[in-house]
């Protein structure tokens, strides 16, 4: 008998299904991106950040009492526990913010004495916790940081624009609310990508709901993850003005260097999400008069789509976004996690009502039938 050949890896696990869900479809060949069966273009500009959390976690978008009664309940779960809240002021002032929330995130479970009751209804109460408290974290971090005093949430305002108020210590305009409300709602969840995935795995294995978006954050950190957007203005401010673009990312394509926000895992088109942002950026560079960060990300863009047939992807724009807003660069990537917190954990949960521990094999490649050689002859 001829035994059959073992499976072959997949690198990366590209192409392999890990779960059914009904949270977001990711088409990359098409460039579309669902919520629940809502194109993200009938989406975007049309609900809010609070809608779309209504929607991940109960499968339909809410009517006028459904929103009424979310806002209230995330604006009455805002509050953090004082013992996190001095664990983030002893943080060292140059933590990296994503180091400070993962941590902050984890504390916040010693502190909930219903972190590993397993029923559903704890685990929906855990989630809103946790969609409501990562804003105030971050914002906490970085007015701690800075030696600011931390300012008590306003339960009237809605979650961009509290986190607004909160860094800045002054009520966002509703132009500035209605963006920043914009990309938590184009970053709300996206298939199965790195950090969702993580968030499964950890919960799989009936951990707790802190574990699983601690584990979450973790992931989302990496630059090839959610440290993307960080990476693009960093890029931009390297090369300085639009007339050194061409030149700059000619040297990158010689030297086979990566363009940040340049392609897509998944996307074989353009990411559905960038014009939504891109737009958004040259509304805000008008009015702001500082034109050459959108007019450097457009030269950019166009040459990588002649040059590597790339499209832009929805970090691209979206740093350029945040630092019209005047938002730290290095709070760019604990944005996306605010955002993506409503897609985590809407996946743990759903994880959790059908669960199989997630358990890949792996195809050994080492040697096989070595001997012990006794440690003096070694």
């Amino acid at each position: 008998m001829t035994t059959p050949a073992a499976p072959s890896p997949t690198k990366g696990l590209e192409g392999v299904i890990a779960a059914n869900t009904r949270l977001s479809d990711v088409q990359g060949d098409l460039g579309k991106l669902i919520y629940c069966g809502y194109d993200i273009d009938e989406l975007a500009g049309r609900v809010t950040f609070e809608e779309v959390v209504h929607l991940l976690h109960h499968n339909h978008l809410p009517n006028r009492k459904e929103l009424d009664e979310l806002k209230t309940l995330l604006a009455g779960k805002r509050e953090l526990p004082k013992g996190v809240v001095e664990i983030i002021k002893m943080f060292p002032k140059d933590t990296p913010p994503m180091h400070a929330i993962r941590t902050a995130i984890s504390a916040l479970g010693c502190f909930d004495t219903s972190c590993d009751d397993s029923s559903m209804d704890a685990q929906r109460q855990k989630a809103i916790r946790l969609i409501a408290r990562i804003p105030i974290v971050t914002a906490y971090f970085h007015r701690a940081r800075q030696g600011k005093s931390l300012l008590e949430p306003d339960p009237s305002l809605g979650e961009a624009a509290n986190f607004l108020y909160l860094i800045d210590g002054e009520k966002p305009s509703l132009e500035k609310e209605n963006t920043l409300d914009l990309c938590y709602v184009l970053h709300a969840d996206h298939g199965m990508n790195a950090s969702t995935f993580s968030a499964r795995v950890t919960i799989a294995t009936l951990s707790d709901m802190y574990s699983a978006i601690t584990t979450a954050i973790g992931t989302l950190k990496g630059p090839l993850h959610g440290g993307a957007n960080e990476g693009v203005i960093k890029m931009l401010q390297e090369i300085g003005s639009l007339d050194k673009v061409d030149a700059y990312v000619a040297d990158c394509l010689e030297q086979k260097k990566k363009i940040m926000g340049i392609g897509h895992r998944v996307y074989k088109t353009l990411d559905p999400r960038a014009p939504h942002l891109k737009r958004m950026a040259q509304i805000l560079s008008s009015q702001l008069g500082e034109p050459k960060w959108i007019q450097m990300s457009d030269r950019i863009a166009e040459i990588m789509l002649e040059k590597k047939h790339l499209h832009a992807n929805v970090d691209f724009y979206s740093a350029t976004v945040y630092y019209s807003l005047g938002i730290p660069t290095d709070l760019f990537t604990p944005i996306f996690a605010i955002s993506r917190t409503a897609g985590w954990t809407a996946h743990v949960l759903e994880q959790l009502a059908d669960n199989r521990l997630i358990r890949p094999q792996s195809l050994y490649t080492g040697p096989t039938g070595l001997k012990v050689v006794p440690i003096d002859k070694r």
